[in-house]
């Protein structure tokens, strides 16, 4: 099935070309680039990688608010406007192996939305201080209990949607922006009776760049469950 990937960027000039060369070695897939204005020229780095092949990148260069959760909204609303029948997301700073892509892909043969987790059985964390492991595997324990999800990985960013699930999502309705948007989209297509499934990953710190993760996201993840909880169980 042909598939595209929607890897949002904010300063990951040197990671998007090793991301993007793993990606197009895979067959039928498709990249679109959704750049938050970086101010490292990344999404300079995007227009030079899509300049090569624009049979298979497309760039799109956003402006006004920034945030992930808004920068997956835009690409997903794109997505849906082309013919993929599959639609994946994935980080952009290498913690996501593209090695990994074509086993979420071919699950999704029997699931409705696919996520890459850490936490089901042969799922790993490399290069993560026990600090922030213990922080992750808490947050999804939490994020359960509060919304009822069964997902074991509910923070994953790795994730394979067939087309129509996503489009039984009222995209643009989505309220929450930092990483809460991914436990939002999963609540999201819970409710809305997707089939949903996950398959063991490695994840990786990334290689190059800062995180992202700033007190303001952690404070929205917090309230995020609360909120879902307040409109009934998945």
């Amino acid at each position: 099935m042909k598939t595209l990937v929607i890897l949002p960027t904010y300063n990951e000039q040197d990671n998007l070309p090793v991301l993007v060369g793993a990606l197009l070695a895979l067959p039928d897939v498709t990249i679109l680039v959704v750049d938050d204005g970086s101010p490292d020229g990344t999404g300079a780095v995007a227009d030079t990688l899509a300049q090569a092949r624009p049979d298979r990148i497309e760039v799109m260069h956003r402006s006004g608010p920034r945030g992930l959760g808004r920068s997956y909204v835009d690409g997903m609303l794109r997505a849906l406007e082309t013919d993929a029948a599959l639609i994946c997301q994935m980080d952009a700073d290498l913690s996501h192996d593209p090695a990994d892509l074509p086993r979420l892909m071919a699950r999704a043969e029997a699931a409705d939305l696919v996520i890459g987790s850490r936490y089901v059985p042969g799922g790993r964390i490399k290069n993560w201080a026990r600090r922030r492991v213990l922080l992750s595997a808490f947050a999804n324990r939490y994020v359960r209990a509060i919304t009822g999800l069964d997902a074991r990985d509910c923070t994953s960013g790795f994730r394979c949607w067939r087309r129509e699930a996503l489009q039984r999502i009222a995209l643009r309705g989505i309220t929450s922006n930092g990483y809460a948007f991914l436990v939002e989209m999963a609540w999201l297509a819970a409710r809305a009776g997707c089939r949903i499934a996950e398959v063991p990953i490695t994840f990786t710190e990334r290689r190059a760049g800062a995180s992202k993760l700033s007190g303001g996201v952690i404070v929205e993840s917090a309230l995020l469950p609360w909120r879902l909880k307040g409109r009934g169980r998945p």
